[in-house]
């Protein structure tokens, strides 16, 4: 099927061809000769135009066979005079010749009185009549032609034209014949239907010129007026369309809002609250005057005590703490407590200290196929504030990873067979590892990653698992379960895998913080940082959302962004967690949130710099003045 190359009311030569094919179809002509609606039969011709895959409707097709009779009719008209260049009038006048040549005869004197300059005379169409245009007027009854006018009138049945001369009165019409005195009676002795009025001291070429430019300014005014008239409809429902989603999007807020206010949570704080956790510290929130709940740490439980009040259906058994607002000012409370912790955790940069004492972070990934990913990780790592950073990854990958940049230091050692001894002997170096950016899911360097993961937890080095590390953990989910500065940061398909795949049943889309939290607890307490459109981060006792405004570009990469950075920021909050600097938060959690907040300001600036064609190395290059703004101002 043809695609439809016009827009709009614009004809292309092709639709054109098309349509009059099917209008000189003989049935089509049979039904206009006959007693037949020519609305039903411009029907048919429509449906038989959108069957070939132009899309019109029986009107648009009706008009558009009036004009081009009506370019035939001046173009055989002014054939004579202007030396047989009918085409520079009438594109198609050897198909209309074609097709109009097959019509019934047209009386002569019919002919002459309706006009060789409207519509084609004696077709037998009922819109012919309707827009036939006389310039004669009735109710004045003057005509300024002069008496006679030496005019030339052809017929499609006669070959040779009849020159004649027609004298125009107020009442009656008289013709005389050059060539015959039989035709010459005959046209004289009928009388017209009504006389024409013509116009004074114009000859015949230069009215017909400017009833051509006319019409065809008429018709492109047209179209431009219908074109402009469409594009204000999309523009008035593109609006309407954009009101009804901000509407929807307010009362979503307001019934979440309502639905999260639980009578009697605030009572008993002690019976309800998860263990194992301390949230953020009363005095913070209540300087800034916010209404949010604090409540105290309870003592330590058990995994499976948590799971089976998890599964209670109790509905008060779990309880969050929840900022809501219809206003721009929503979660703020949480966000200035958290950043002002991230804050806490960035060592100052003094002369006083060496290289690699603020990161050495290690990058476990890339092969041959995905080299891209363990080189954003690793050099977000960089301009996120690490002093050096090593990416493992196999021997196809290294040489590619090295050409992006000096800065990096490659091991290609991720497929060999020592592989595990060759990365253990990096282990005492490194203060952080992040495993999965462009690791595959090869079965053996799963399996060597595997073991680097049991090794690197026997050092207590914090460890950020993402992308094809996840699809390790999803098959094995022991590998990491219960490692407390272990933080996995799946996107939605990830996390509904990781799930499933524990839980053995569906995951409730309706609710993702409850679900975030449960895979959490699953997971023996692990930090999980749910990406979304805001960042669900939880420690199996609280959730934290990370609402930071980003921006509308999903472009493959910013992941890995924050994956990286997030390893830096691991290292420093655990750092300063063991100098008493966090004491009231997880450091994952401060670290997952650190991570998360810069990632998001990364995309928002870049993306005001390049807009659509924003990419992951524009978002690198912002990270400098992101890390500056949140947590150094």
């Amino acid at each position: 099927m043809q695609a439809n190359t016009t827009r709009g009311f614009l004809w292309s030569d092709v639709e054109t061809r098309t349509l009059l094919n099917i209008w000189g179809e003989q049935d089509i002509q049979t039904a206009l000769d006959g007693n037949f609606r020519n609305s039903f039969v411009y029907r048919d011709v429509s449906r038989r135009l959108g069957a070939m895959g132009f899309e019109r409707t029986p009107e648009q097709c009706r008009v558009r066979i009036k004009s081009l009779k009506r370019q035939y009719l001046l173009a055989k008209e002014g054939n004579l005079r202007n030396n047989g260049q009918y085409h520079k009038i009438c594109k198609f006048y050897d198909t209309m010749e074609r097709i109009l040549s097959n019509r019934p005869a047209i009386d002569p004197q019919e002919f002459m009185d309706s006009g060789a300059g409207g519509e084609e005379a004696g077709d037998g169409l009922e819109e012919d009549g309707e827009d036939a245009q006389d310039g004669y007027s009735e109710s004045t009854g003057e005509c300024p032609f002069p008496a006679e006018t030496e005019v030339k009138l052809e017929y499609p049945t006669v070959p040779i034209s009849i020159p004649v001369k027609v004298t125009v009165g107020n009442n009656s019409t008289s013709i005389r014949s050059q060539n015959s005195g039989q035709s010459a009676s005959t046209l004289s002795a009928r009388t017209p239907k009504r006389p024409r009025k013509r116009r004074a001291n114009f000859p015949m070429e230069k009215l017909m010129e400017q009833f051509l430019e006319q019409s065809a300014q008429a018709e492109d005014n047209f179209y431009r007026m219908e074109e402009q008239r469409l594009q204000a409809e999309d523009r008035r429902r593109e609006m309407e369309h954009t009101r009804e989603l901000q509407m929807l999007q307010m009362l979503g807020q307001m019934f979440s809002s309502v639905s999260s206010v639980r009578p009697g949570s605030a009572a008993t704080p002690s019976k309800m609250s998860p263990p194992a956790r301390a949230p953020v510290s009363s005095s913070a929130s209540q300087s800034r005057g916010q209404s949010s709940h604090v409540k105290h740490p309870s003592p330590k439980r058990d995994c499976f005590t948590q799971q089976s009040r998890l599964s209670s259906p109790d509905p008060q058994a779990l309880v969050f703490d929840r900022y809501y607002s219809l206003g721009s000012t929503s979660h703020r409370g949480m966000d200035d407590d958290l950043l002002s912790l991230v804050k806490n955790t960035v060592p100052p940069l003094t002369s006083k200290k060496h290289k690699g004492q603020d990161g050495r972070i290690g990058i476990v990934g890339g092969c041959q196929d995905y080299t891209g990913a363990p080189y954003f990780a690793a050099i977000s790592a960089l301009k996120a504030g690490a002093d050096l950073s090593h990416v493992f990854c196999t021997k196809e990958a290294a040489p590619v990873i090295k050409s992006y940049s000096p800065e990096l230091i490659v091991h290609p050692v991720l497929d060999s067979p020592n592989a595990v001894e060759e990365i253990e002997k990096w282990l005492p170096r490194l203060h952080s590892l992040v495993v999965g950016p462009g690791l595959g899911r090869e079965g053996l360097l799963l399996k060597t990653v595997k073991e680097v993961i049991e090794k690197s937890k026997t050092r207590d080095i914090p460890i950020v698992i993402d992308a094809d590390g996840l699809w390790l953990v999803t098959q094995q989910p022991s590998v990491i379960q219960g490692y407390h500065k272990g933080i996995l940061t799946p996107n939605f398909m990830e996390f509904t895998r990781l799930y499933q795949a524990l839980h053995r049943e569906p995951m409730d889309s309706s609710d993702h913080q409850h679900s975030v939290m449960q895979l959490s607890v699953a997971m023996g307490n692990l930090t999980v940082v749910l990406k979304g459109e805001q960042d669900l981060i939880t420690d199996g006792s609280k959730v934290f959302a990370c609402n930071l405004e980003g921006s509308g570009r999903r472009c493959g990469g910013q992941g890995d962004l924050l994956s990286g950075s997030m390893g830096v920021f691991a290292h420093w909050a655990h750092s300063a967690s063991a100098a008493g600097v966090v004491r009231s938060v997880n450091p994952s959690v401060v670290a997952a949130y650190g991570a998360c907040s810069l990632t998001r300001q990364c995309n928002s600036q870049a993306f005001q710099r390049h807009g659509r064609s924003t990419t992951t190395s524009d978002m690198i290059q912002e990270i400098g003045s992101a890390f500056k703004k949140l947590f150094e101002s």
